[in-house]
């Protein structure tokens, strides 16, 4: 399948090498991410969230789709069920136009267009889109690398939520009291700390082999203990539901082996961004 990659889930280094890199509490940074994606960057099929724009694509692309793709390619809106059905509406953008269609939708943990690639650290945006499917490492650098190329990351570090999501969610965000949910959430994190991020992993790579943990947020409740003893009852592994290194291991051992997705999408594309630390 197209755009599936490694999907590797965040890990502690990856979020602490993304708050230095614009010196922001790893808190203030996890805010943005929960109200972006609800603090998942992969679908259960290991390619990444996206959204895709048909208002970008139609920009991007001159209007010339317009009238023969007005679903992929018009006015602002129209985006449809999240999920696997925005690839559908990329796979007919990238029919009529490949760069475009990358550049016409936002990737991964931070939501970052693929036209803003180079202010992320990118090459262009097959690069982008290569480390999107790699890691949510990646995808969360690549955010704090936008944020810090367009100044945006300021208003991050002195928790000014309006200026923030005004720059980072565009003109309309007070429509989408988007300033008013990353109060919230920072203010809920704050009290309630950071999720695990090795339940979080263990979360997201049972998804993968098709069990439901229940949301992705580094919680172990009922859902996310039943979803590891039926992965544990079908691979006749020992009950550890407590252990999480060894079920993200035993996890990642059972995924069926992709291609290097770093290569995948564009055989001109550097392995990694020079300015990208090995995460």
């Amino acid at each position: 399948m197209a755009f599936v990659g490694a999907a590797l889930p965040l890990n502690r280094d990856g979020l602490t090498v993304a708050a230095s890199h614009v010196d922001v509490d790893p808190v203030a940074l996890w805010s943005v991410v929960v109200v972006e994606t609800s603090g998942c960057g992969f679908l259960p099929d290991r390619r990444p969230d996206i959204l895709f724009e048909r208002h970008i694509f139609s920009r991007q692309t001159g209007r010339r789709f317009d009238a023969s793709h007005p679903e992929i390619s018009g006015p602002a809106g129209g985006y449809g069920r999240p999920g696997a059905h925005q690839y559908k509406r990329l796979a007919e953008a990238i029919a009529c136009d490949r760069r475009a269609a990358l550049e016409s939708a936002s990737w991964g943990l931070g939501q970052v267009m693929g036209f803003n690639a180079t202010s992320a650290g990118f090459r262009d945006a097959e690069h982008m889109v290569a480390q999107m499917m790699h890691s949510e490492n990646e995808q969360i650098l690549g955010m704090v690398r936008f944020m810090r190329t367009t100044g945006m990351h300021a208003a991050l570090q002195r928790r000014d939520w309006t200026a923030f999501a005004r720059r980072y969610n565009g003109p309309d965000f007070a429509q989408n009291r988007y300033d008013e949910k990353l109060a919230a959430t920072h203010s809920s994190l704050s009290s309630g700390g950071l999720p695990d991020l090795d339940v979080r992993a263990v979360q997201l790579l049972l998804t993968y082999h098709g069990f439901n943990p229940g949301k992705v947020d580094g919680v172990a409740g009922a859902r996310t203990r039943a979803a590891i003893a039926a992965f544990a009852t079908k691979h006749q592994l020992p009950a550890t539901p407590d252990n999480y290194p060894d079920l993200h291991a035993a996890l990642r051992d059972r995924l069926p082996p992709v291609p290097d997705d770093r290569d995948a999408v564009s055989s001109s594309a550097p392995a990694s961004s020079a300015s990208a630390p090995a995460l």
